[in-house]
């Protein structure tokens, strides 16, 4: 048994699911409503706030959907409950970030300033960055997937590199780093 798929999901209160025809899965929160198409051989019950996931057998494809169907449907439940957050520093001379509405301006160190457009479901903030600290996008939205591939998106616009670390990274991230040139003894 899967240990991720057997493990029962907790609805809180003000979160109503319902499974519709095709096997989609609504979960519709104060924050928002998400769907899932999930695979049909994959059964999906509500039973006095708990929902469970189940698979019919043991073959390693239903193994496989079992967990995965059932902590996209988690990720939902958080999402319109609660919410995600993700922070990115910006680390370099002369990097900025500005938000504007659902554009967010970028100085990167390039000629040219980047005008990148958010989905409407992600909502940005850059805070006030005092002297001598780098830069900060907060990015925070109900739906985790979408939330993941925007800051993909934003973090390869400038990669950090591995010998100062300058690039865009994630807040808390640990980089690998590389040793400089050395002067070769004669």
């Amino acid at each position: 048994m899967s240990r991720i798929g057997k493990l029962p999901v907790n609805l809180p209160a003000a979160v109503s699911v319902s499974i519709g025809e095709g096997n989609v899965v609504k979960v519709k929160g104060p924050l928002g409503e998400l769907t899932q198409k999930v695979d049909p051989d994959i059964k999906v019950s509500v039973d006095a706030g708990v929902l469970t996931v189940k698979r019919p057998t043991d073959q390693p494809r239903h193994r496989s959907m079992h967990g995965l169907y059932r902590a996209l449907i988690n990720n939902m439940v958080i999402g319109v409950s609660e919410g995600f957050t993700v922070e990115q520093q910006f680390v370099g001379v002369g990097y900025h970030v500005a938000v504007n509405g659902q554009t967010v301006i970028f100085n990167l160190g390039f000629s040219h300033e980047i005008h990148f457009q958010l989905p409407a479901e992600i909502k940005a903030e850059a805070p006030a960055v005092k002297k001598g600290q780098n830069p900060v996008l907060i990015m925070k939205s109900h739906d985790k997937q979408l939330l993941g591939m925007v800051a993909a998106k934003v973090r390869s616009l400038r990669k950090p590199e591995p010998y100062k670390g300058k690039g865009i990274k994630f807040v808390g991230e640990q980089l690998r780093r590389k040793a400089g040139k050395s002067a070769s003894a004669k």
